[in-house]
């Protein structure tokens, strides 16, 4: 079974956490490419989505998808997304994709986030994958020489814009013991929007593609 192979089982077995009627939240990246894929079969039992990214957006549409924005929905019973890295805490690394932001934000406001992956994404100790902070872009400089005081190698991603219009700054050589509280004292430095640790609001279920079929955790 090839790693795509292992993504599209697992994207398709979160189909059973959309009820009839939802409105579903949908994340960003190549796992949840095929999640939106799927849904297409169920479009017409379900009132539509909210996306976290343009792309996502743009390729819901493409299948007849409604997207609203978040602001006219009051709750979301489910939020699907992939992850960078993730561990057996359900803590998470996400926004190599730059969605970082949006991905937060919508998590924040769904009952459930389910968390759809192959079995490469998952580690013991985050930080092998560089960690994203989206920053505001006159705060780059500024914000680069704060990550270095807490330990970390940050580098500009070049030529990539946000979706909010704000840059991202990749950072490399952390091992993260302790994910709520890195989360949140990056988080605290001025300029930065948020970054890609998603510690305080981790998955509450996780779906592995593996050789052997997918295994759920909650």
């Amino acid at each position: 079974m090839t790693q795509d192979d292992k993504k599209k089982a697992a994207a398709s077995n979160a189909l059973k956490y959309v009820e009839q009627g939802a409105i579903v939240g949908v994340g960003t990246g190549s796992t949840v490419n095929y999640f939106i894929d799927a849904l297409a079969g169920l479009k017409n039992n379900i009132e539509g989505a909210v996306s976290s990214s343009e792309a996502s957006s743009l390729l819901l549409k493409s299948h007849g998808i409604e997207v609203f924005e978040l602001n006219s929905v009051s709750q979301l019973d489910v939020y699907i997304d992939g992850a960078d890295e993730i561990t057996e805490h359900k803590h998470m690394i996400k926004g190599g994709g730059a969605a970082l932001t949006r991905e937060k934000i919508v998590a924040a406001v769904a009952k459930t986030f389910v968390c759809i992956i192959d079995d490469t994404k998952q580690v013991p100790v985050l930080g092998k994958f560089p960690l994203p902070v989206e920053v505001i872009p006159m705060a780059r400089s500024y914000v680069a020489r704060e990550l270095v005081k807490l330990g970390g190698d940050p580098v500009y991603r070049q030529g990539v814009v946000t979706d909010n219009g704000n840059v991202i700054l990749d950072v490399r050589n952390l091992k993260i013991l302790n994910p709520v509280e890195l989360e949140n004292q990056i988080n605290s430095i001025v300029g930065v929007v948020t970054n890609g640790l998603f510690a305080n609001r981790g998955a509450d279920v996780v779906l592995i593609g593996k050789e052997d079929g997918v295994l759920e955790i909650k």
